[in-house]
């Protein structure tokens, strides 16, 4: 299988265990596309100026956070590893798509980063997949996976 189908197959599990767990059921009516592109850019505001209050309202509280080296966090260890000295010092997203299932957004797409890891810079270029469940007056994130484009 192909990165991007294994990466398909995997944010379809993702949404699967999401909505099985009982949490997409907390949803209260529908999210829109403009609701989620909007927290997605608060949500990179927030990383890139760590702003650690914005993430804490940002991210659901069963977030699963999964890297493009396939390194899985929640929302505690996701925003630890930050204070910790994780650093995006840049996120870009291009090729943006959004798709709305009722109370979930999933948004797909690629981006171009530039991150601090253990003290050393890295710009990776990623495919990705965010899912954004809309919980009461606001909307939270509670699925992030993505796979690294190789560069040609």
């Amino acid at each position: 299988m192909t990165k991007f189908r294994l990466s398909a197959l995997f944010g379809c599990i993702i949404l699967g265990l999401t909505v099985s767990a009982g949490k997409a059921a907390d949803c209260d009516g529908a999210i829109t596309a403009d609701e989620a592109l909007k927290a997605e850019d608060a949500r990179y505001a927030a990383q890139t100026s760590s702003d650690f209050a914005a993430m804490d309202r940002l991210f659901g509280d069963d977030l699963i956070y999964v890297h493009s080296t396939a390194v899985v966090d929640s929302k505690a260890s996701y925003i630890e590893k930050q204070r910790a000295g994780l650093r995006y010092r840049v996120m870009k997203p291009s090729d943006v798509k959004v798709r709305v299932f009722g109370c979930l957004a999933i948004i797909t797409g690629q981006g171009d980063y530039e991150v601090t890891v253990d003290g050393k810079d890295t710009t990776p270029h990623l495919r990705f997949t965010a899912i954004w469940a809309k919980r009461g007056p606001s909307v939270q994130f509670v699925s992030w996976e993505s796979t690294a484009i190789p560069k040609p």
